[in-house]
């Protein structure tokens, strides 16, 4: 009988026809962190239009790719991008909370300490990359740059790193806006369109 009973087990496998959520979840942080680093590097004041991207695309967007890259089995993906959508959410709510009457703003060591552990993960990401295409390493490579930066601003109160770092911002956010729109246009054509390295 339990030869039988195996004799008739099979093996089903599902075939993943969900789409790509990595292009949503590179242009969620790509185009969110270009907008804060414009104001970093001193194009514009700070603003209601950063908090609402923070929250909304570069935070929830974020989360969503990453549960998405979960369900993909894409243990990098899900944590990069839920991670990034959580920091987002995070910056929103220090930045927020004080306002609100509930909480004390951060002082420059516990902002700095917060920006430097974003770098760490971030550079251990980076390791990651390395066994991704060029476009991905070189997001991460500058995002690392941009939060030693940042959190070396913010403990020193030296306002030209800031300004400094806020360029480096761009080019990583720029940098994630064009991987995230290679593969959307590289897959709507079926070939290389933009190429990733």
């Amino acid at each position: 009988m339990q030869n039988e009973v195996s004799q008739l087990a099979t093996t089903v496998k599902n075939m993943d026809m969900t789409a790509n959520p990595a292009p949503l979840g590179l242009l969620g942080f790509g185009m969110t962190t270009v907008l804060l680093n414009l104001h970093n590097a001193g194009f514009f004041a700070f603003g209601s239009m950063i908090l609402a991207m923070g929250i909304f695309y570069g935070g929830l967007a974020q989360i969503i790719a990453g549960i998405e890259e979960w369900k993909k089995n894409n243990t990098f993906g899900a944590t990069a991008f839920t991670s990034y959508g959580a920091f987002w959410l995070t910056l929103v709510a220090i930045l927020v909370l004080p306002k609100l009457g509930l909480a004390d703003a951060p002082d420059a060591p516990s902002m700095a300490a917060y920006l430097a552990m974003w770098g760490i993960f971030t550079l251990v990401m980076f390791a990651g990359t390395l066994r991704a295409n060029r476009a991905l390493q070189l997001v991460f490579g500058t995002l690392a740059i941009l939060f030693f930066m940042l959190a070396l601003g913010e403990i020193t109160g030296n306002g030209t790193i800031t300004v400094v770092a806020g360029y480096v911002g761009i080019l990583c956010g720029f940098l994630a806006i064009y991987t995230g729109l290679a593969q959307v246009l590289n897959e709507m054509y079926k070939k290389t369109v933009a190429p990733l390295g």
